[in-house]
């Protein structure tokens, strides 16, 4: 990206940004991502597609940038220095209402995502590989500490684990993910499968 591209897309501030990141999220749980457009998001926000379009780039790129910036704290920044501390901490800055929220959004765009391989990617690229990457980096922390067998068969299975538990749990027991569940499920799974 050129500087002259790199200060466009500056110009919006956090707050402005924030808050179309909130309406395109709105719209989404309103209408779905099918019938989400950038005319409607430009319509709530009173800024222009051009606006949009030069700040995000795409349709997809604008939902998973949204959806990212409704995670509390990137699991890249977690390190307090033992695998059950850093599992505690990811727990205590997960938000009940927000996971309620990002669950119900998910559910929608499932199908979404099969049809759109755009939006695949934007969210692939945007939202799921960059915690996956901090999840991985937190577990060979753990490894190079002792508390895992770097052997563990588990290891390459926990963010199967952790985001199997989000899809699960609304099918099984018609509710959402909350930080009792995700701390439950954490001992009682996640643990035990590492060897911790």
């Amino acid at each position: 990206m050129t500087e002259a591209m790199a200060a466009r897309r500056s110009r919006i501030t956090p707050e402005r940004q924030a808050e179309l990141h909130e309406a395109v999220l709105d719209l989404l749980r309103d209408v779905g991502y099918e019938a989400l457009t950038m005319d409607a998001v430009a319509a709530r926000t009173k800024s222009s597609k051009a606006t949009l379009y030069r700040q995000w780039g795409s349709k997809p790129e604008l939902v998973a940038k949204a959806l990212r910036c409704t995670q509390p704290v990137s699991l890249r920044e977690i390190d307090t220095g033992s695998l059950r501390g850093d599992f505690a901490l990811m727990v205590e800055h997960s938000d009940d209402a927000q996971m309620a929220k990002d669950t119900a959004l998910m559910r929608g765009l499932a199908h979404a995502v099969h049809e759109s391989p755009e939006l695949h990617k934007a969210l692939r690229d945007l939202l799921v590989d960059p915690e996956i990457n901090g999840l991985q980096a937190m577990l060979r922390r753990a490894v190079d500490r002792g508390e895992i067998r770097p052997d563990c068969p588990a290891l390459d299975f926990v963010p199967h684990m952790l985001i199997g538990a989000f899809i699960a749990l609304p099918l099984i027991e018609d509710r959402s993910v909350d930080r009792a569940f995700l701390g439950d499920f954490i001992d009682a799974v996640v643990f035990p499968a590492l060897g911790v």
